[in-house]
């Protein structure tokens, strides 16, 4: 790996950096996403869609049927598309992760008030709906394929990368709308906060295989968050850098 500074002038690393900054750029633990949209509704047809039980028969996949891992990992490969400092998203794990995560105790909303009454809440309110975060992801991911098969005569993992990406983009603006979901909050809200993490969270947790990203903004990974190194090396290149160290590699 180059010195960082030999790509300061380049986007996706600086799109990189902005983003770990945004996460910390610190190992995240199972169920650390935060709230996603507030006093939505939720119709009948994403919620079937939300509460059917998934078909977890794709390899690797626990919570994600194979439509719904379709969706994710053309979701991530426009995401984080590969270039010279990261394979695609599915390769770097992205979905894996995003998976892993509606799976556990944060997709099964775990610590989560889910009995009612479900009024228009407020931005300040937070996470206002009768469903888990995983209940969420499947019913705001129907409304996606759905509005895309509307708007484009395709779902979106049959969309080309340029279609797809363009896509993404109005549906995180608002240009895209559903008459049961608030799109745009559950992609801003839900999705990107999973693929944020999913980019720099430890290896343990199935995304940022092979500690790609960490090697791509010069992350040290665990060593940073020791008390005398950040100290010692605050405003300085870490010595390690070039050599991430995750949890299992110091467990």
């Amino acid at each position: 790996m180059k010195d960082e500074r030999d790509h300061e002038d380049n986007p996706r690393r600086g799109f990189l950096k902005r983003v770990a900054v945004a996460t910390g750029s610190i190992p995240l633990a199972h169920g650390l996403v935060g709230g996603a949209a507030v006093g939505a509704v939720v119709g009948p047809a994403h919620a079937a869609a939300a509460t059917k039980s998934p078909v977890a028969d794709v390899a690797g996949y626990t919570s994600l049927s194979p439509a719904e891992a379709a969706f994710t990992e053309a979701m991530v490969n426009v995401m984080c598309p590969a270039d010279s400092f990261t394979p695609s998203g599915v390769d770097c794990g992205l979905a894996i992760y995003i998976d892993r995560q509606l799976a556990g105790s944060f997709g099964k909303g775990a610590k989560r008030y889910l009995r009612g009454p479900w009024a228009l809440g407020k931005p300040q309110h937070g996470y206002q709906l009768p469903l888990t975060p995983e209940q969420y992801f499947k019913a705001g991911l129907a409304g996606v394929n759905q509005t895309s098969v509307l708007r484009i005569g395709r779902r979106f993992d049959q969309l080309t990368p340029v279609q797809a990406n363009a896509f993404l983009i109005d549906l995180s603006s608002g240009k895209i709308t559903d008459a049961e979901l608030d799109l745009a909050s559950w992609f801003n809200g839900l999705v990107y906060p999973l693929f944020e993490q999913a980019c720099f969270a430890d290896p343990i947790y199935g995304g940022n295989r092979d500690k790609v990203f960490w090697s791509a903004i010069g992350y040290p990974g665990l060593p940073a968050t020791n008390t005398i190194n950040m100290v010692r090396f605050r405003g300085k290149p870490f010595p390690g850098a070039r050599t991430p160290k995750s949890i299992t590699d110091l467990s």
